[in-house]
C-alpha cells in the first residue's frame, strides 16, 4: 500500500510542515514502531528542498502514521514529496533530522518558512435560516480574522493552503455567493456575499474542520450566534486590516453610525478620541484634532475633509450639517502628508458613502422630537445591469425650531433646516475596471447665531433687533476610475466642489440698533489625482506613486458692516453708512508623492514616504466705503502673490509580534504653506509665514478573544514652528495673523468589546497638552508662553454600552465628555469640563426598528464659542436636551 504527499504548482497537498517566520516552532514525529518482523518504510524525496540531501528514510508503523510529527527547528520546502509503502526489509533505526545539516541557502528562503495547515475540502450545509460552511482540514485550523467589505463578510485563515478553490452562487435566500480561495503568503480567504448587506457569521473550530455558520443580514437577530469587531479600512488607499496601518485612527462603521445616530460631523467627533467640535450654531463652527484647530479660519484648514474623494475646504462653514447613508467614517490623527490630496497638519476625516447594492434594496428612517425636530433619510439601490452597472440614490431632510428665543421680537432665534441628495453610479465594464460617479447637492437655511452675555441667567434668551440668517448651497461631483490588474493598480480621481454661503447677523448682538454684519463667500475647487499602486496581492513589497493638482478660487463677494447713524457716531465715524471688503484668492497646489512598504520578515513592515508640494496664492482685494449722503470711496487695493515648496518625509515601522497584535512608530513632517491675509489692507502685513512641524508617534493595536475585544493605544509629540495664529482687533473681531511656536504632547486609547452576544462596550479617551512655547502678541506685547491653544480641550472621552437582544430589544447609553478648553490666547475665557449623556431604547422586528431617544439627557449647559466684542464676553451655547422617536426600516 502506498501513500503520496506532495506540494507543487498544482496545489495537491496532503502534508506540509513549515515554521512561522515570526515564531519558529518545533514539531515532532514519533519514532517508528516495529510490528513483528516487518516495518513500513517511509521515504522522503526532496526536490528543490532547503535540505542538503536528495533522499532520506526511516521506519514508521502505519498505525502511528496519523500521530507522526517531525522535529525540525528550521523549515522544509513546499516541494517536499512523501511516499509510504510496505517493504520486506530488516528493521533499521530512523534517520533523525536533527543529525542532518539543514541550512537555508538564501535569506529569502528563511523568510518564506511558515507552518501551513491543509484544507482538503469545502462543504455547504443548509440549516433553517442560513448555511454552515465546513472547511475540512488534516489538523485544527488556526485562529481566523473576520471583517466586512461592502456586502461581503470576509473570513481570513492564516498559515493555511486550499487544495481546490470553491465557489457557489445563491446557496440560500439572502446569500448571493460563497467563495474560498488561496491568497499569497499562505492565507485562505472565505468570502460570503449577502444580497442586501454583509451577513452575520459565527466561527467555531472542530478537531479537523472549521465551521462558519452564516446568517443573512435580514434574518431576525435571534438567529445571530456570534459577533466580531474587526474592520477593514482604506486609510492608506488600500483595503486592509486596521492592525496593519501604522496610524492612530478611529473607524466608525455603518452599524455604529446607525446605532449611535451619527448624523453630523459633530456626532463623529463625539465618538472619536482627541477630535473636538463646537456644537452650537452652524454659521461658524470650530474643531480640532490633537489640539490643532481651525481657529485661524483665514488660512488653510488644519483638518482635511473628504467626502467620496471630494476635498471640502472650510468644512466648518461651507458644508451642510447633515451626513447620511454612510458606509463608514475614518478619522486619521496627526499630519497626513502623503496620501490625501493636499497635506493636512492636524489630521484627516474621510467620509465614505454606501455604494450600490447587488440587488434591489430600499431604506427609510424618520424621526420627530422636541423643538419640532424632524428628520427623514431615504435610499434606494439596485443593479441596473447585473455585475456591470449599479445605482444608488439617497437623500435627507432635517429641520428644527431654534433652541433660543428672541424675546425682543418674540421669534425663534436659531432654527435650522437642511436638505441633501446624492447619486452613486458604479460601472464595471470589465473584471479589472471600476468606474464610479458620485454627485451631491445640498442646501442649508438657518437662523442667525445667538451670542449672549455668558453671565446672564438664561443663555437661551436674546434681545436682538435684527433676525440673522444663513443660506448655504453646495454641489460636489467626483469621478473615480480604478484599474486593478495583476501587475499594478491605477486610480484617477477628478473632483469638483462648489459652495456659496451668505450670512447676515445683528452685529452688536443687542436690542440697540447700531450695525449689522453681512457676508457672501463663494468657494470653487477643482482637483485631479493620479495614483499607481502595487497589485493588491503584493506581500513583501508594496509601493505607491502619485501626483495631485488642486485649484481653488475663494471669493469674498461681500464682507460688509452696515451702520445706523447711532452706531456710526458710537464708533467715531459719524458719516459712514457702510464699509465693505472684496477679495479673491487663487490658490494652486501641485504635489508628487510616493510611499513604499517593505516587509523583510513576515511580522515587520517598514514604510518610507516622500511628498514634494508646491503652492501658490494670488490675492486681489479692495475696500469700499459709502457715507450717508451717498459718497463712495475706494481704498485698500492690494494685488499680491506668494509661493513656496517643501519636501515632506514620513517614516514608519509596524511590527506584528503576534498575529493579533502590532506595535508601530512613525515620524512625519507636517506643513501649512505661506499665505496672504485678505482682511489686512497694508501689503507689508498680509504675508503669513509657512508653518512646519515634526510629529513623533508610537502605538499598539491588538485584537483578542477571536476579535471580540479590540484595543488600541497611541502616544505622540508634535513640535510646530511658526504656527499660524489669528489675532483679534480692538473691537474683538479677528483680522490679523501672526506666528508662534507650539508643542503638543498627548495620547489616545480606544477599546471595543463584545463580552456577551448582543452586548457591545465602546470606550475612547484622548489627552492633548497643546501649549505655546514661544509666543508674544505683537499688538499688545503680552507673553503667552505656556498658555494653552484655543479650542484645544485637555482631554476628551466617550463611553457607550449597547445591548441588542435575540428577542428584538435594543438599548444604548452614551457618556461623552470634554475637558477644560479656552477661547482666547490669554486663557482668560474658558469652558470648564463637562459631560453629556445620551440614551436610546427600542424594539426591532424583521427589517424594522422603533426607538425612543434622548440627547443631552440632563440638559447640561456649556459654551461652544466665545469672544469679547465691545468689552463684553459673549458666547454661543451648545444644543439643549432633545427627546424624540425614530422609525427605521429596510426592504
Amino acid at each position: 500500500m502506498k501513500y503520496s504527499v506532495c506540494v507543487g504548482p498544482v496545489g495537491t497537498v496532503c502534508l506540509l510542515l513549515i515554521a512561522p517566520a515570526y515564531a519558529f516552532e518545533t514539531q515532532r514525529f514519533s519514532e517508528a514502531e516495529i510490528v513483528g518482523e516487518q516495518t513500513r518504510e517511509r521515504r522522503f524525496s526532496i526536490e528543490d528542498s532547503f535540505l542538503p540531501l536528495d533522499v532520506f528514510s526511516f521506519d514508521i508503523d502505519k498505525d502511528t502514521l496519523d500521530e507522526a510529527t517531525l522535529e525540525i527547528g528550521t523549515s522544509v520546502s513546499p516541494n517536499l514529496q512523501l511516499e509510504s509503502e510496505y517493504a520486506d526489509s530488516p528493521t533499521v533505526q530512523p534517520t533523525q533530522l536533527s543529525e542532518i545539516d539543514q541550512p537555508y541557502t538564501t535569506i529569502g528562503e528563511s523568510l518564506e518558512a511558515q507552518s501551513v495547515t491543509v484544507i482538503t475540502n469545502v462543504r455547504v450545509n443548509l440549516f433553517g435560516v442560513g448555511v454552515d460552511i465546513i472547511l475540512d482540514a488534516i489538523e485544527p485550523l488556526p485562529s481566523t480574522t473576520t471583517f466586512t467589505l461592502g456586502n461581503a463578510l470576509i473570513v481570513e485563515i492564516p498559515n493555511a493552503l486550499l487544495t481546490n478553490e470553491f465557489e457557489q452562487v445563491n446557496p440560500t435566500e439572502g446569500i448571493a455567493r460563497i467563495s474560498v480561495e488561496n491568497l499569497p503568503g499562505n492565507r485562505v480567504r472565505l468570502a460570503i456575499t449577502g444580497t442586501e448587506a454583509a451577513p452575520m457569521v459565527a466561527v467555531r473550530s472542530e478537531a479537523q474542520a472549521l465551521v462558519v455558520s452564516v446568517t443573512p443580514e435580514s434574518v431576525p437577530t435571534e438567529s445571530i450566534i456570534e459577533e466580531t469587531i474587526r474592520v477593514l479600512v482604506t486609510a492608506e488607499k488600500t483595503p486592509e486590516d486596521s492592525l496593519n496601518v501604522p496610524i492612530s485612527l478611529t473607524v466608525l462603521p455603518e452599524q455604529q453610525i446607525e446605532d449611535a445616530q451619527i448624523n453630523s460631523i459633530r456626532d463623529v467627533a463625539a465618538n472619536t478620541p482627541n477630535f473636538f467640535t463646537t456644537v452650537g450654531d452652524r454659521a461658524f463652527n470650530f474643531y480640532s484634532i490633537r489640539g490643532i484647530s481651525n481657529s485661524n479660519f483665514l488660512t488653510r484648514d488644519s483638518v482635511g475633509f473628504y467626502l467620496d474623494d471630494v476635498p471640502i475646504e472650510y468644512f466648518h462653514q461651507l458644508f451642510p450639517g447633515e451626513l447620511f447613508d454612510l458606509e463608514r467614517v475614518e478619522i486619521l490623527r496627526g499630519p497626513q502628508n502623503l496620501l490625501y490630496g493636499r497635506n493636512s497638519v492636524a489630521g484627516v476625516v474621510n467620509i465614505i458613502s454606501r455604494p450600490p447594492s447587488e440587488s434591489l434594496e430600499a431604506q427609510l428612517a424618520a424621526e420627530y422630537g422636541t423643538y419640532n425636530q424632524r428628520r427623514i433619510q431615504a435610499s434606494i439601490s439596485d443593479t441596473l445591469i447585473p455585475e456591470t452597472l449599479g445605482l444608488r440614490v439617497s437623500g435627507a431632510y432635517s429641520a428644527r425650531d431654534g433652541f433660543a428665543e428672541n424675546i425682543l421680537l418674540d421669534e425663534s432665534a436659531n432654527d435650522q433646516a437642511d436638505i441633501a441628495g446624492r447619486i452613486n453610479l458604479v460601472w464595471t465594464p470589465a473584471e479589472d475596471w471600476n468606474i464610479s460617479l458620485n454627485v451631491l447637492g445640498a442646501a442649508s437655511q438657518d437662523g442667525g447665531v445667538t451670542y449672549v452675555d455668558v453671565n446672564q441667567d438664561n443663555p437661551f434668551e436674546v434681545e436682538e433687533n435684527e433676525i440673522g440668517e444663513l443660506d448655504l448651497s453646495v454641489s460636489a461631483q467626483s469621478l473615480r476610475v480604478a484599474y486593478d490588474g495583476s501587475d499594478f493598480r491605477f486610480t484617477s480621481i477628478t473632483a469638483h466642489n462648489f459652495s456659496d454661503v451668505g450670512y447676515r447677523s445683528d452685529g452688536d448682538y443687542t436690542a440697540a440698533d447700531l450695525y449689522s454684519f453681512n457676508s457672501q463667500v463663494i468657494s470653487n475647487i477643482w482637483s485631479q489625482e493620479f495614483r499607481f499602486h502595487s497589485p493588491e496581492a503584493a506581500e513583501r513589497l508594496r509601493w505607491l506613486v502619485g501626483a495631485y493638482f488642486q485649484n481653488r478660487t475663494f471669493t469674498i463677494d461681500q464682507q460688509q458692516v452696515e451702520y445706523t447713524p447711532e452706531g456710526a457716531a458710537l464708533f467715531g465715524i459719524p458719516d459712514i453708512r457702510f464699509g465693505e471688503t472684496f477679495a479673491e484668492y487663487e490658490q494652486t497646489t501641485l504635489a508628487a508623492f510616493s510611499q513604499v512598504d517593505f516587509r523583510p520578515i513576515d511580522p515587520l513592515t517598514l514604510t518610507l514616504g516622500l511628498r514634494y508640494e508646491y503652492s501658490r496664492d494670488e490675492l486681489e482685494r479692495s475696500e469700499r466705503t459709502e457715507t450717508f449722503d451717498g459718497t463712495v470711496t475706494t481704498s485698500g487695493e492690494v494685488e499680491d502673490s506668494t509661493n513656496g515648496d517643501t519636501l515632506l518625509p514620513r517614516f514608519a515601522i509596524n511590527y506584528r509580534f503576534i498575529p493579533n497584535a502590532a506595535v508601530y512608530g512613525s515620524i512625519t513632517r507636517g506643513y501649512r504653506p505661506a499665505t496672504l491675509n485678505y482682511s489686512i489692507a497694508d501689503p507689508t502685513l498680509n504675508n503669513v509665514r509657512q508653518e512646519e512641524s515634526w510629529n513623533y508617534e508610537i502605538g499598539l493595536k491588538s485584537s483578542w478573544l477571536n476579535d471580540r475585544l479590540f484595543l488600541t493605544l497611541a502616544g505622540f509629540i508634535n513640535e510646530i514652528n511658526d504656527y499660524q495664529v489669528l489675532l483679534p482687533n480692538e473691537q474683538g473681531f479677528f483680522t490679523d495673523i501672526t506666528n508662534a511656536d507650539v508643542r503638543v504632547v498627548g495620547l489616545e486609547a480606544e477599546l471595543r468589546a463584545i463580552p456577551a452576544d448582543g452586548l457591545e462596550l465602546i470606550a475612547g479617551f484622548g489627552y492633548a497638552d497643546a501649549e505655546y512655547t514661544d509666543y508674544t502678541n505683537p499688538l499688545t506685547g503680552e507673553d503667552f508662553n505656556g498658555n494653552q491653544l484655543t479650542y484645544a480641550p485637555e482631554y476628551t472621552y466617550n463611553l457607550a454600552a449597547q445591548y441588542r437582544s435575540p428577542g428584538g430589544f435594543f438599548g444604548r447609553v452614551e457618556l461623552q465628555g470634554v475637558g477644560l478648553y479656552f477661547f482666547d490666547d490669554a486663557n482668560t475665557i474658558e469652558q470648564a469640563p463637562f459631560a453629556l449623556v445620551n440614551a436610546r431604547i427600542g424594539y426591532e422586528f424583521e427589517n424594522t426598528g422603533i426607538y425612543l431617544f434622548a440627547n443631552n439627557l440632563f440638559d447640561t449647559e456649556y459654551i461652544t464659542v466665545a469672544f469679547v466684542p465691545a468689552g463684553v464676553v459673549r458666547g454661543n451655547f451648545g444644543d439643549r436636551r432633545t427627546v424624540g422617536v425614530q422609525v427605521r426600516t429596510r426592504f
